[in-house]
C-alpha cells in the first residue's frame, strides 16, 4: 500500500491524513478504543509530528478520538450503550431535518432526491432483499436530506459527527439491515410527504423510520 499523502491541489497533507485516519477508524482498522501513537503514524503515513497532532485534533472535534492528559489519544470506546444514545440523538435531530427539508429544498433538489431513491433501486442486493445501499457523502439518502434542511447547525452535528459514528458501529458489530425493502419503502414515503410540503408528516415518517432501524 501507497503510504505517501500527496494529494497536490487537492487537499492538505492535514486534510488527507484526517480522512484516512477517519476511514481506518470507522472500518476498524484503527480498533476502537486503542491508543494512538503519534511517532507511528507518522512513520507509517511519511509526514511530520505537527501534521499528525493537527489531524488528531480534527479527530477529536468529530468525537472520533478522545484525549485525556497523561493519557495521551484513544479511539472512542464502542458500547451498546452508546449505539442506544447515537440513535436516540439521530430520530430528533434527522425527524427535524425532515421538518425543515420540507419548507427549504427546492423542486429540484426533491427531483434530485427522487432520482438519487431511482438509482438505489437499481443495485442488486436491495433487489434482492439483502442489504440496502450503504453509501458515504452525496449518495447517501441521509445525508443528502440533511443537507436539504438548510440548517448548518444540524448538518455539522449528522453529517460531520454523528453519521461517522453510526458507519463505525456498522463495520465493527456487522450491522446489515435485514429491512432493505421497507427501508427503500420508508425512504420513497419520506420523499413524498418533502415534495408535497408536509413537514409534520416527514418528520414523523423519518422519526418512525429510525426506530424501526
Amino acid at each position: 500500500m501507497n503510504t505517501y499523502l500527496t494529494h497536490p491541489g487537492t487537499a492538505t497533507a492535514v486534510d488527507t491524513l484526517f480522512h484516512r485516519l477517519r476511514g481506518d477508524i470507522i472500518s476498524g482498522q484503527i480498533t476502537a478504543g486503542s491508543k494512538i501513537n503519534e511517532a507511528e503514524i507518522s512513520r507509517h503515513y511519511k509526514v511530520g509530528r505537527s501534521t499528525v497532532r493537527e489531524a488528531l485534533a480534527r479527530l477529536v472535534s468529530a468525537c472520533l478520538v478522545s484525549r485525556r492528559a497523561n493519557a495521551g489519544a484513544r479511539v472512542i470506546e464502542l458500547s451498546l450503550h452508546g449505539l442506544l444514545e447515537i440513535y436516540h440523538v439521530r430520530e430528533a435531530l434527522e425527524g427535524m431535518a425532515c421538518r425543515l427539508a420540507a419548507q427549504n429544498m427546492s423542486e429540484v433538489e426533491i427531483a434530485e432526491l427522487q432520482q438519487l431513491l431511482e438509482e438505489h433501486m437499481q443495485n442488486s442486493e436491495l433487489q434482492e432483499g439483502r442489504a440496502y445501499y450503504q453509501k458515504e457523502g452525496d449518495l447517501d439518502f441521509h445525508y443528502r436530506l440533511v443537507k436539504g434542511s438548510a440548517n448548518g447547525e444540524l448538518i455539522r452535528l449528522l453529517c460531520d459527527e454523528l453519521y461517522a459514528k453510526v458507519r463505525m458501529y456498522r463495520y465493527q458489530f456487522g450491522m446489515l439491515s435485514p429491512r432493505a425493502s421497507d427501508a427503500f419503502s420508508e425512504h420513497r414515503d419520506i420523499v413524498r410527504a418533502i415534495a408535497d410540503r408536509d413537514g409534520e408528516m416527514a418528520e414523523m415518517l423519518m422519526r418512525r423510520h429510525i426506530r424501526a432501524s
